[in-house]
Order: structure tokens, then sequence, then C-alpha cells
């Protein structure tokens, strides 16, 4: 996050110290694309320290690892790759949702 700030920062830093006419300048566009690009990693960087938290939440409540979908533990593998899942495999797929199990 920090770099992708810094990197930000830089563009418009850098778009500052020239008129720049985004219509009519051949850089404009690709200046306008870059601050675009950058914002657009800020904000998916920032969504996935968000599912962090939730997974850190999950931890702290005793529930990290559980599905939300069905309720069975999700297999150690698929939180090895993605660590902030909050569904098994099954209930990820598109279309299929599991009703949730009671609690016991």
């Amino acid at each position: 996050m920090a770099a992708l700030g810094r990197d930000f920062d830089g563009i418009v830093a850098a778009n500052a110290l020239v008129a720049v006419d985004d219509e009519h300048d051949p850089e404009g566009g690709t200046t306008a694309f870059e601050r675009a690009h950058v914002a657009f990693l800020m904000e998916q960087a920032r969504g996935h320290l968000a599912e962090l938290d939730g997974a850190l939440q999950r931890l702290e409540r005793g529930t990290y690892g559980e599905c939300e979908g069905c309720g069975s533990r999700i297999p150690p593998e698929r939180l090895e790759i993605r660590p902030a899942a909050t569904t098994c495999v099954s209930c990820a797929e598109p279309g299929r949702h599991r009703p949730r199990r009671p609690a016991h």
C-alpha cells in the first residue's frame, strides 16, 4: 500500500509540474492510464487487507477455517493458498451454495 501510494503521489506530482491537457497531449492518455491503474491497484490492496482483517477476526472468535456456506472445515491447503477464504471449494463454486448446517 505504501509503495502504491508513493507511485500515485509521484504520478500526480509529475503532472503538477507540467501543464497537462490529457485531451491534446500525446502523453496525457498515458499519465491518465497510469493514475487509474495505480488507483485500481490501491483499491484492490485495500480489499485484500479488509479480507485479512476479517480472517483475523474469525481467528479471534475461533471460527477461522469454518466454511460460511456449509459450516464444514475449509481444507488447510485452501487456507494456505487463500488465508482469507471464507468458504470451502465446493461452496465457492459459482451457482453452488449449500445451506449452512445448524450450529451445535
